[in-house]
């Protein structure tokens, strides 16, 4: 057994993938390989990266930031870094978003969002403890975030560590209804807590999509159950749907919001978790037994902070929603393409996510096609990593029409050679 390396890397099977690929550098769309080649970075490296890597205005914040104060703890301190993306935060988000809880993950933020779900009701005296979920979700790899999503190969090695949820079917088109009535009829019980979806999309779970007239119809539900509704929008945050937030396309604000990955860009680890006033209140108190108990060592890092603030900087200097219009009209194009090919299926898009699944017998994320298609790809300097049979592109939003173009290309091709 090869082992050229002593690290372990993240959804690697090492046994399967024993050599990495070494990464020196980025700039824009692309990464480069130690060879010095170009890869084209179709899945913005794991759905963090906006505007492009290293881009200028993020990185000389950081350089500014890293020599006046690189870390300090935050409890009981602040900093302007910190002041300044919460105001900005403020003046981004929903309205009705009033305060900001600062973590550096997406398993973080909603782990943060479960904690003060749970704690809002635990204050007002009110025995709610149930979380209800939406089935093929995904929203983490803590033991919360995994309780949270989806059962199976992900984490059937940690069950026991898992507590029981409510679990609602996805909405597809053809069983949207009786998603809102197991909604309705689990929330009419009165014990439940919070519901946690991903607002429009899905996206470890296979990139499944829904409308945001059902989206606007499970939040009805829960506001008229006093359910709190939480919002994971780690993945579709950040433009990624053609609007800012996902949530704006239902028109609602969710009482809990979270958001990471593209919040600094997708250059530092930043999260945060987002509130209501009336959950912020009922933490609110001289009873020290009612303190919000969480935190890491490395919350609200002044750099990364930084690093944030240049990110919206940018949002608001650059022309960033033209160039999403663009990439959206662009990725349309590309999924045409494959519209009378039935080697794909269920071909599909929400803002600038295009997917299509591939038609072969063994789907889901084990699919042996999965692999084969990944290390294709790298061949042709493509990053695209499927979820199993399903094949994704989320490019950051500097991409050219020759990079769309290079992308669609090469999924032609794979078809060709592998299908």
């Amino acid at each position: 057994m090869s082992k050229s390396s002593p690290i372990w890397h993240p959804f690697t099977q090492h046994a399967v993938q024993q050599e990495m690929i070494r990464i020196t550098g980025g700039s824009g769309a692309y990464l480069t390989k130690a060879d010095d080649e170009q890869l084209l970075d179709a899945i913005a490296s794991w759905w963090v990266v906006t505007h492009g890597h290293c881009h200028p205005h993020v990185i000389g914040a950081l350089k500014e930031q890293a020599e006046k104060l690189d870390q300090v703890i935050f409890a009981g301190h602040t900093h302007e870094p910190a002041e300044q993306l919460a105001r900005q935060l403020l003046s981004c988000t929903p309205d009705g978003l009033d305060y900001v809880f600062f973590s550096d993950s997406g398993s973080t933020s909603v782990e943060v969002a479960l904690k003060m779900a749970l704690g809002y009701w635990h204050h007002l005296g009110e025995k709610r403890q149930r979380i209800v979920v939406m089935e093929n979700s995904y929203h983490g790899d803590t033991i919360g975030t995994m309780s949270v999503g989806e059962r199976g190969v992900f984490n059937q090695p940690y069950n026991p560590l898992l507590f029981d949820v409510a679990r609602v079917p996805f909405p597809f088109e053809s069983n949207a209804q009786n998603t809102l009535d197991e909604l309705e009829k689990v929330c009419a019980q009165g014990d439940v807590a919070a519901f946690i979806i991903e607002p429009l999309i899905l996206g470890a779970g296979g990139m499944l999509m829904y409308s945001a007239e059902i989206l606007r119809a499970i939040y009805e539900i829960c506001k008229k159950h006093h359910v709190l509704f939480i919002a994971d929008e780690v993945m579709t945050g950040w433009g990624r749907t053609g609007k800012l937030f996902a949530c704006e396309h239902a028109q609602i604000t969710p009482d809990i919001a979270c958001y990471s990955k593209g919040l600094t860009g997708g250059s530092l680890p930043l999260a945060v978790t987002m509130c209501s006033a009336a959950i912020y209140d009922e933490h609110y108190s001289s009873d020290r037994s009612k303190t919000f108990f969480h935190s890491s060592s490395y919350t609200a890092n002044p750099i990364a902070c930084a690093a944030a603030v240049a990110n919206l900087e940018i949002w608001e200097n650059e022309p960033v929603y033209d160039r999403i219009e663009e990439l959206i009209k662009m990725q349309a194009a590309g999924l045409a393409r494959f519209e009378n090919d039935d080697r794909f299926t269920n071909i599909r898009q929400t803002g600038t996510i295009a997917a299509m699944d591939i038609n072969v017998k063994d789907h889901g994320y084990l699919s042996d096609i999965g692999p084969r298609l990944y290390a294709f790809f790298q061949k042709k300097n493509i990053l695209l990593r499927p979820l199993g049979n399903t094949l994704y592109s989320m490019p950051p939003y500097c991409v050219t029409q020759g990079d769309i173009n290079q992308i669609y290309d090469a999924i032609a091709e794979a078809a060709d050679e592998l299908l």
